[in-house]
C-alpha cells in the first residue's frame, strides 16, 4: 500500500501517528472507533501495529488517512494543524455522573456547569473554559459508550454533522446522540446504541446542545 509521502520539513513517523490520534480525539472517539468509521478494520490505527515485529517503523497509508479525515468531516489543512498542534496537558474539569445530570439542576441555560454537586478530574485540555465531563452509567449508549466510561463535553466548540453531542430538552430529558442534521426548525440525532430509535426534535424544544470532544475509552 502508498505510504503517506513525507513533506520537505521532515515529518516524522511518530508526529503522523500522533495527528490520527488527535483526529480521533478531536471528534471524540477511540483510534479504533475512527478506524471502524472509516470503513477500516478496527485494529488498523492500534499502537501495536505501528511498529511491524523486527522493529520497523509501519506508516498509516495515504488512503487510510484520506479515509479518517471523510469520516470526520476534516480538512488536510486541519490535518497538519494536528501534526503541528503541541502536546496536550491536561487540566481540571467539573465531573458528574450522566444520570445526575440529568435531574438539570446542575446547569444554567446555557449548558454550563453551575452548583455544588461536581467532583473534579483531570482530563486532556481543552481550549474552553466552560469545559466539563460527564460519567456513563448504564448499557444505554453501548457500544459506543460503556459503563464507566467518562466523556468530556465543551459547549464552546463548534459543531458539526456527525459529531457525537450531549442534548438537554426543555422538558428536562438529557441525551447522547450524533448529531444528524441541523435546521432553523429541527435537530435530527442518531441514536449510539443500534437498539434505541433515532430522535428528530423541534427547535424550540432543545435547550442547549454541546460537543463531545474526547472520550475516556
Amino acid at each position: 500500500m502508498a505510504k503517506l509521502p513525507k513533506a520537505p520539513r521532515m515529518l516524522t513517523h511518530d508526529q503522523i501517528w500522533t495527528a490520527l490520534d488527535r483526529l480521533a480525539e478531536r471528534a471524540g472517539i477511540t483510534t479504533s472507533a475512527l478506524a471502524k468509521r472509516a470503513g477500516l478494520d478496527p485494529t488498523t490505527f492500534n499502537k501495536s501495529k505501528r511498529i511491524t515485529a523486527e522493529g520497523r517503523e509501519r506508516w498509516p497509508s495515504t488512503e487510510s488517512v484520506a479515509k479518517s479525515l471523510a469520516a470526520t468531516n476534516t480538512s488536510i489543512d486541519t490535518f497538519v494543524q494536528l501534526i503541528g498542534d503541541s502536546p496536550r496537558t491536561v487540566q481540571s474539569v467539573p465531573l458528574l455522573g450522566f444520570a445526575q445530570a440529568g435531574t438539570g439542576v446542575d446547569f444554567d441555560d446555557g449548558g454550563y456547569p453551575v452548583g455544588k454537586g461536581w467532583d473534579e478530574t483531570g482530563l486532556p485540555a481543552v481550549n474552553d473554559e466552560h469545559a466539563y465531563a460527564l460519567e456513563i452509567s448504564g448499557d444505554s449508549m453501548k457500544p459506543v459508550y460503556r459503563d464507566g466510561d467518562v466523556i468530556l463535553v465543551s459547549p464552546g466548540t463548534p459543531i458539526r454533522r456527525g459529531d457525537r453531542v450531549v442534548v438537554k430538552a426543555t422538558g428536562g430529558e438529557m441525551m447522547v446522540k450524533e448529531l444528524k442534521r441541523r435546521t432553523a426548525r429541527t435537530l435530527e440525532l442518531a441514536s449510539l446504541n443500534p437498539g434505541h430509535v433515532d430522535r428528530t426534535l423541534a427547535a424550540e424544544d432543545v435547550e442547549w446542545i454541546a460537543r463531545i470532544v474526547w472520550a475516556s475509552q
